[in-house]
């Protein structure tokens, strides 16, 4: 993913990602991402296997 979120900007900032920053401390979780990159894989995968 991190070689896609340099050529797609948008991909890793969703309104859905979670993101954490406290002091030194951050956590970030792409929950939205994960979604949406599960979604059109499977799509894709469902396409290419019905012929």
């Amino acid at each position: 993913m991190l070689v896609l979120a340099g050529r797609v900007p948008w991909l890793g900032r969703l309104p859905g990602d979670i993101h954490i920053q406290r002091g030194s401390w951050t956590f970030y979780f792409p929950l939205a991402t994960s979604l949406l990159l599960s979604v059109a894989l499977t799509l894709i995968f469902y396409l290419i296997g019905r012929r």
